[in-house]
């Protein structure tokens, strides 16, 4: 009876190591998957962060040109202003 007893432990023990083995092998697997899948966001967020920064840069370099367009406009509307002033 003992060794029946034996047997069955050892059995259970053998078909629970084989299931701990499988499932340490998808979690490995798992691992890897959100790894690679990390890397690729990453990847993706730094071509992002990327176009973001050019697109800054542009906004600067076209509110300096609104800015520059704008003292023009008034220099402009100022000279027209003295070319046709009534004289007095």
């Amino acid at each position: 009876m003992e060794e029946n007893a034996e047997g069955k432990a050892e059995k259970f023990f053998r078909e629970f190591g084989k299931k701990m083995d499988s499932f340490l092998i998808e979690v490995k697997d798992a691992g890897t998957r959100v790894e690679a899948d990390l890397k690729q966001k990453y990847e993706e967020l730094k071509v992002s962060a990327e176009k973001f920064k050019n697109e800054a840069e542009n906004k600067e370099r076209w509110k300096e040109v609104e800015t520059a367009l704008k003292k023009a406009g008034e220099e402009l509307n100022h000279a027209i202003k003295a070319a046709f002033k009534k004289p007095q």
